[in-house]
């Protein structure tokens, strides 16, 4: 079955991103750095592509220029086990609290991110509606998600 994997368009910045994020993420590294040749669209020498792995998936980070910029319309999901990790990669990658919203954040790139501990699916996949109904609203109200704030409204009769 064919794999898929995420390639990211930045201005110039593709390699400083890449060694950005696998700063922040565990068992991640930089596989390969490519550079323009000669007639390319960038100056030769210019990085034009970081091969990367974050926690063992593969991305590709792309120096493409200023035609296309991140938007909220695509971003990235950690499945956060806890409010620890919720809390690590949100100190990390927030970069604008102005697009801080419902799990959502920008980083430095522009990149959006949802940072989502697991047991949030639980919550909202639950039978009961009106837990449903109490997680969301609490969710709503949120920046960062609080595992425990979630889990009042969740728990609340």
């Amino acid at each position: 079955m064919p794999m898929t994997s995420p390639c990211l368009w930045f201005d110039r910045q593709a390699q400083q991103a890449a060694e950005f994020y696998v700063s922040v993420f565990p068992r991640s590294r930089i596989k390969t750095v490519t550079h323009y040749g000669p007639g390319g669209h960038m100056p030769e020498g210019t990085v034009l592509t970081v091969d990367f792995e974050l926690d063992g998936r593969s991305y590709t980070a792309l120096n493409g220029g200023t035609h296309f910029r991140f938007s909220p319309a695509v971003s990235l999901v950690i499945h956060c086990a806890s409010q620890d990790e919720v809390d690590h990669y949100w100190q990390r990658l927030s970069a604008d609290t102005e697009c801080e919203q419902c799990g959502w954040l920008v980083d430095r790139y522009g990149l959006s991110w949802q940072v989502v501990p697991t047991v949030l699916m639980e919550m909202l996949q639950h039978p009961d509606g009106a837990r449903r109904r109490r997680v969301t609203a609490a969710l709503l109200a949120m920046k960062k998600l609080d595992v425990a704030g979630l889990q009042r409204a969740f728990d609340a009769s």
